[in-house]
């Protein structure tokens, strides 16, 4: 006797569950995400809040595909290494995988690379999936 399909569905992972997940972010690096713009140095280069912020839009993308209607995810923990510096007219690329999930906790891998493949920052962003209501609920 066979399982009939809806059945055998009830029973497998979600599709997003299964796959990796992973999502890419691109930042030109203008005048306005220097270290000097955003206060974290006084250096024309890619300031290291915008290089995190920008690992953290990546977490957010690669998260989407596991949120129902009405969740979002929140940012609980960052561990972030910036090794190089870019100037101002530079590419860089965030990347964010899946390393672990644990119910609605998920433990990013991140590392952003340049344009000419050299690593300027790595590291793990945990966030949390939340229903965006209720944790506004909270203020």
């Amino acid at each position: 006797m066979t399982e009939a399909p809806e059945a055998r569905a009830a029973h497998e992972p979600h599709a997003a569950e299964r796959a990796p997940l992973q999502a890419q972010t691109t930042l030109h690096v203008t005048d306005a995400d220097t270290a000097r713009a955003v206060g974290s140095g006084d250096l024309p280069v890619l300031g290291t809040p915008r290089l995190i912020a920008l690992a953290e839009q990546a977490t957010v993308a690669a998260a989407a595909g596991l949120l129902a209607e009405g969740q979002t995810t929140v940012g609980t923990r960052i561990r972030f290494d910036h090794v190089y510096p870019t100037p101002v007219g530079g590419t860089v690329t965030a990347t964010a995988d899946l390393a672990h999930r644990d119910d609605r906790l998920l433990r990013f891998t991140v590392a952003a690379h340049d344009a000419d493949g050299r690593l300027v920052g790595e590291g793990e962003i945990t966030r949390v999936i939340v229903n965006a209501e209720r944790f506004m609920a909270k203020l």
